[in-house]
């Protein structure tokens, strides 16, 4: 029997999903074991955070299979997805924290609406969390009070506040100076194998996660077009891949739009 920490904990088979006609997602491919770090890169508008929300149930796939823990989403009633939803947490992007909450009932949140703990079991669980992303000292302040990586840090504190097996990150690092980013980076490698989970990461920023997760999908085109471990990922010779790596500005993704040339704009040849 294979180590819990080498079992498949989402699973999806030759998922599509599409806006009415548009469609996103074309029959897309992608494992994550429990204890691994997973990267989702790709362009704007690729597809990336449809594949949360599909993740988390919050959109159900037209066509193909989306599991997590071993349950077929798409045959889960309302309270059994409410039920596995439980057992995941969700780092928003900016962090979205409750503006009129302060940070310690910002954390307790989770605590609250899903569990009868006493008010002394909860206090002492909320400043463990405060205490794991360093802002115990913290827990009296509110949201204005805070810089946005601490506010950042709040959020992934409320992330973790019910021991997820599943934690999902939307662009966890935009808009980071680059010591919060690293700090916030740091956290989420450590956070996840201190809980033995399994982390999903939607984001832009190459350098950051390529020094923490353990492997990486590419989407493009809403397909998987590229996969592979940080290292193998660099070494790519995909031209889409080896762009984005690289941020050059003309590739598969051209910098200019497609006009007509130029000189003969400028000439009268042809309607500008």
């Amino acid at each position: 029997m294979a180590n819990r920490e080498e079992e498949a904990l989402v699973e999806l088979r030759q998922v599509r999903f599409a806006y009415g006609e548009r469609e996103i997602l074309s029959g897309i491919d992608l494992t994550v074991h429990r204890g691994q770090l997973v990267a989702i890169m790709g362009g704007s508008g690729c597809g990336k955070t449809t594949l949360l929300r599909l993740i988390g149930g919050q959109l159900k796939a037209s066509a193909g299979s989306v599991r997590v823990d071993g349950q077929e989403l798409g045959a889960l009633s309302t309270a059994q997805l409410y039920a596995l939803r439980r057992r995941m947490g969700m780092l928003f992007q900016f962090g979205a924290l409750f503006t009129d909450m302060s940070v310690f009932d910002n954390v307790a949140f989770p605590l609250r609406e899903h569990t009868r703990l006493s008010e002394s079991m909860l206090r002492d669980l909320v400043l463990m969390k405060l205490q794991a992303v360093g802002l115990r000292g913290g827990h009296a302040l509110m949201p204005s009070e805070l810089s946005g990586g601490m506010a950042r840090r709040v959020a992934l504190a409320r992330a973790i506040a019910l021991d997820p097996m599943l934690i999902m990150y939307d662009e966890p690092f935009a808009g980071l100076d680059p010591i919060s980013l690293g700090v916030i980076g740091q956290l989420i490698r450590r956070l996840n194998d201190a809980l033995g989970a399994a982390s999903i990461m939607v984001t832009h920023d190459v350098v950051e996660s390529l020094s923490i997760v353990d492997y990486v999908y590419f989407v493009s085109n809403g397909r998987i077009v590229a996969q592979g471990t940080p290292d193998e990922i660099r070494a790519s010779k995909d031209d889409f891949v080896h762009q984005f790596v690289h941020a050059e500005p003309d590739g598969p993704v051209p910098f200019h739009m497609a006009a007509e040339p130029i000189g003969d704009v400028l000439m009268g040849k042809v309607a500008s």
